[in-house]
């Protein structure tokens, strides 16, 4: 089966569970638009959490196009409070994988995306800070229609 997510252009649908570091689970709702452009693909969208406040966070990632099948694809994405992540999206089979890290701030994750079928995934990944979990989330992404 081929890889839609990343590799087409679209919107994304997310729903699910966002758990803070101290193991809190809140439920979870955000978008994800994927533009193709020559020099890079974008992922752009918010991911809200819906906590008592809400928080909302924003998300604008530059990802390098594949250089050719089996290409691991690198990614960066900056923020003030996470500084400037920078990582590797890599498809294993019915899987995108994608590691990624700030060496300045000592913020490191991963996130897994498993192909449940052309218009659906399942992710769950971990953002932690050295040995420090400060989120993780399992969610169900759906292609707009």
């Amino acid at each position: 089966m081929t890889h839609t997510f990343l590799f087409e252009p679209a919107v994304w649908i997310a729903a699910g569970t966002f758990w803070r570091g101290d193991g809190e689970p809140l439920e979870a709702v955000g978008r994800t638009e994927i533009a193709h452009r020559d020099q890079c693909w974008l992922l752009s969208g918010k991911l809200k959490v819906l906590g008592a406040p809400p928080v909302e966070f924003m998300h604008a990632y530059l990802i390098e196009p594949p250089a050719g099948a089996g290409s691991a694809m690198k990614w960066t994405f900056e923020t003030e409070t996470f500084g400037k992540l920078a990582g590797t999206y890599a498809v294993v089979d019915r899987s995108i994988l994608s590691v990624y890290g700030c060496e300045t701030s000592g913020f490191h994750g991963s996130e897994h995306l498993g192909q449940i079928d052309a218009d659906h995934y399942a992710t769950v990944g971990v953002l932690l800070q050295k040995d420090k979990i400060i989120y993780s989330w399992a969610m169900r992404l759906s292609r707009e229609t």
